[in-house]
């Protein structure tokens, strides 16, 4: 297998997000930041997998005394803690410049997920594109959504593709005792 070669690469301000987001505005003001950053982070998991997207979740560290640090979630999705002092603002407009500068690699479109308009002004003129949170949020849904009608759509697997179906009647008698044992 190859490795995943995505040819777009989503970079999503994360608390510019979850500030926009109602759920997770209210579960952020309930729960904390932790629980909005997982609850962001599962919404976008099926999204990025979905489109086959290099997805992004960059999040502000300013206000902690910690290094930068990246966690890969699923090969789709990872989420960047940026330096101390350093704003997802930043780190993404540094991205955005870098990935504007690899002549090497085959082109790569770039999206950026931020209703920050100063943000979206500076990343445009990097070559990548924008969307609201709001539209972010839509597409999410709609992606689900399509996901959903896939599953609902998708023929039953035959349970004639089971392994224990393809024993004979003594083999299966021994294994369903051998399960009860355990």
């Amino acid at each position: 297998m190859s490795p995943i070669s995505p040819t777009t690469i989503l970079l999503v301000d994360g608390y510019n997000i979850i500030g926009l987001w109602s759920d997770l505005q209210q579960i952020r003001d309930n729960y904390g930041l932790e629980p909005a950053r997982r609850a962001l982070t599962e919404r976008l998991i099926g999204y990025s997998t979905f489109h086959g997207f290099d997805a992004r979740v960059i999040f502000d560290s300013q206000y902690r005394n910690s290094r930068s640090h990246r966690e890969t979630i699923t090969p789709h999705l990872c989420l960047v803690y940026t330096d101390f002092g350093q704003t997802a603002d930043t780190h993404i407009e540094k991205a955005c410049a870098a990935i504007k500068r690899e002549a090497a690699r085959p082109k790569r479109r770039t999206i950026v997920a931020t209703s920050d308009r100063a943000q979206q002004l500076v990343v445009v003129g990097y070559g990548a594109e924008w969307m609201s949170a709001r539209q972010l949020a839509s597409e999410v849904e709609t992606s689900n959504r399509r996901v959903r009608r896939r599953q609902q759509n998708a023929p039953a697997r035959s349970s004639r593709r089971l392994l224990s179906n393809a024993l004979d009647p003594a083999s299966r008698q021994r294994l369903a005792q051998w399960q009860q044992r355990l």
